[in-house]
Order: structure tokens, then sequence, then C-alpha cells
């Protein structure tokens, strides 16, 4: 499948900032089941992006800008080609060993409820069927928000509630598959709405687990399925704020306005063979 994808943050300031700085994970990398075809980034100010490899083997990009600045607006659009693994992910870029997500974070910390849901919802079995029930109980025991501005923040907050965006299924997902013992991260990146012809209006969210024989295997508890090749994988993390899309800081000014837009569609193009 060939997926185009247009992305658009906004950032209004009232009165002018003097400057920002932003740090962008907004660039996929090829790896078996992907591969870019086209990207670009566009920043509406002047400014030279620096193009870097985070700790965790995102594509990322800095830039820094001199106000005043009214407004700034960075673009993405880009397609790529995908194909359906099964969610099982290989070929891509690892800094570290599984291990390391096993690490729980303020974003990610179970407490007391999500734990005991984890070990109720994820009884005997392989370590994959396991995960695979984990993933069909949370997604029936919370309630889907399109919207990521109704985000909740914490897993735990967002399980208390028994509703989230993706970010909170993600993250609830992690935490408890992290309790469990089997070591979890963040994905961040896009995904094609099922409707044939319907545009997404948001970036998308989902969870990755390390499954011995397997590899790392994608896992969307907001859609109870593993990733397909309507997914577009962008940045991992141990949680949103190391995958984050978009993040920084603007200096001086006053209220900030932010707006984002997403086009995610199936290209009408074909590559030529």
């Amino acid at each position: 499948m060939r997926i185009h994808v247009s992305h658009a943050t906004s950032y209004r300031y009232d009165p002018p900032a003097l400057g920002a700085i932003q740090v962008l994970r907004l660039t996929p990398r090829n790896h078996q089941g992907q591969y870019v075809l086209s990207w670009r980034i566009d920043v509406s100010e002047g400014c030279r992006l620096q193009a870097h490899e985070d700790a965790f083997g995102n594509l990322s990009h800095t830039f820094a800008v001199e106000g005043p600045l009214s407004e700034l607006r960075v673009s993405v659009e880009g397609e790529v080609e995908t194909q359906d693994t099964a969610g099982v992910v290989l070929g891509s870029v690892e800094r570290f060993p599984p291990s390391l997500y096993l690490r729980q974070t303020e974003l990610t910390e179970p407490g007391p409820a999500l734990r005991g849901f984890a070990e109720q919802a994820a009884i005997g079995g392989d370590p994959l069927g396991r995960l695979h029930a984990l993933m069909a109980e949370l997604h029936e025991s919370m309630s889907f928000e399109p919207d990521p501005a109704l985000a909740v923040g914490t897993a735990a907050a967002a399980f208390a509630q028994k509703r989230g965006a993706c970010q909170d299924f993600a993250h609830a997902y992690i935490a408890c598959a992290r309790h469990l013992g089997i070591p979890a991260r963040y994905v961040s990146g896009y995904r094609l709405d099922d409707a044939p012809g319907t545009p997404s209006e948001t970036g998308h969210a989902w969870a990755e687990a390390y499954v011995d024989g397997f590899g790392w295997v994608a896992f969307d508890c907001a859609h109870k399925l593993c990733a397909t090749e309507a997914y577009v994988r962008v940045a991992v993390g141990l949680d949103y704020l190391g995958a984050a899309p978009v993040r920084g800081n603007r200096y001086g000014g006053g209220e900030e306005l932010l707006s984002v837009a997403v086009a995610v569609d199936q290209s009408s193009r074909q590559i030529q063979g």
C-alpha cells in the first residue's frame, strides 16, 4: 500500500514570542514492511534544520528561530510504501537491548488498579497469546477518544477514568506489559482510516512489545489489532515524551495557540516496476 501523509503544526503567539526552539520526530525510517518514497519538512521561518539520530535511533531534527514571532508553522509531506507483516517489526534501528524497555516512567507507572488488571487479563498461555489477551481486555475496558486533545495523560489516570486517546491506550498497555516482565515501548506515527477514501485527521500512537522468537510486535489497543499495512511507524520511546512528533519551547511573548492538521490517505500513484 502507498500512503500519503500531510501534517501541519501551527503556533500563534499573542503578543509575539521572542524566539523558539523545536525538536521534531517527524521522519519515518525504512525497515521491513516500510519504505519511505519521499519525505519533506518545511518551517515557515527561515532557519536551518539540524538532522541527527536521537538516543532511540529516531530520525530527528532541531531548529531555533529568533523573533518576534506571531506565528510558526511546521509542515510535513511525504509518501511511504507499506506491507503487512502481521505487526512484527524487523530491520528497525535498535540502540538498546529490549530490557531497557522494562523501565516504567511517570506516564506509564501502572498503580495498583492497573497492576491487578494486567495480572488478571494476561493469565496463562504463551507470551504472544498473553499480549493479545491483554490488548483485547484493555480495548474492552476503556472507551477510545479519537481526539488527541482529550488525552488523559498517565496510564493510571486513563485506566481509572476508563477512557483515553491513543496515547493513553499505548501508555496503559505499556504499563501492563512492563509489570508482567515484558519489554514494551511507545510508538508514534500515522494510521490510514478503515473507511476507503476517508483521510485521517490526527496522528496516531500504539505500543510495541518484545516477544522472544518474534522480536518487536506492534499492538494497537485503541483498535484491537496488530499494526497492518495501514500504519506508518515514525518514532519510538519509553513513553510519549520520547517519541512526541513535535516538542520545544518558546521564550517571551504571551498566549500560545496550537493547531494541528493531519491528512493520511492512500495514494493513487503506484510505483513503476
